[in-house]
């Protein structure tokens, strides 16, 4: 999915057909890159660890003789190229993880709705909609342009569910950390925001900050 296909697509959520696939296909292509990146980095480290912007001549102005320049020019040329290209795929990581949030947010609210109504066709009015749901953990911070900014959580958050853990099996943040770590794509988090009920879907990916959610949880004290 290129990065034009990616801005002709965004009209509507439903019409741009954005699926986890192709949002792990840049996940590989920013690794990739990433590994090139690193490749060429060390190429400069191994010539007497000249870097980006260490000069190629010597103090009378010639050459220098104890790197090979051609490959110092190569590499710097490369990682400039490299640097930009993974700063485009980040964009169409970004945008596509938007797509899929605002698709998915469309059909909850579409079950959502279809779930109050058939309670109420069966009698179970609101007492069933309004049951507290125990939270087991809190969100207390968020890096912008994170994963889980993208995903939609918000500072304050109270945990309900995260992936396959909740308050039934919930021990420690160790718990959570394992769901992350052995995640195969996005995970489904339910939180309480204000009193109501938010169903979320975060995608544990590497980005420009720390881990792979981009947030801090705390258990919550009750």
């Amino acid at each position: 999915m290129s990065e034009k296909e990616t801005r002709e697509s965004g009209g509507s959520p439903e019409a741009s057909g954005v699926t986890v696939s192709d949002i792990q296909e840049l996940i590989r292509r920013k690794e990739e890159i990433e590994a090139q990146i690193k490749a060429n980095y060390d190429l400069l480290e191994s010539q007497k660890g000249i870097g980006m912007n260490e000069p190629l001549v010597d103090c009378e102005g010639y050459p220098r003789a104890d790197v090979d320049l051609y490959q110092v020019r190569t590499a710097r040329h490369n990682i400039v190229c490299l640097q930009n290209d993974h700063k485009a795929v980040m964009k169409q990581v970004e945008e596509a993880l938007h797509q899929l949030h605002a698709r998915d947010k469309e059909k909850q609210a579409r079950d959502l709705a279809e779930a109050r109504k058939e309670a109420m066709s069966h009698g179970l009015g609101q007492s069933q909609d309004l049951s507290p749901a125990q939270a087991f953990a809190i969100v207390n911070s968020i890096s912008l342009g994170s994963p889980a900014s993208i995903a939609g959580l918000q500072v304050a958050d109270e945990i309900v569910e995260f992936g396959s853990v909740n308050t039934q099996n919930f021990q420690s943040l160790q718990n959570i950390g394992t769901v992350v770590q052995h995640s195969e794509g996005p995970l489904n988090v339910t939180v309480i925001r204000r009193g109501e009920k938010y169903q979320l879907r975060l995608v544990p990916t590497r980005w420009a900050g720390k881990g792979l959610l981009g947030c801090n949880i705390i258990p919550l004290q009750r």
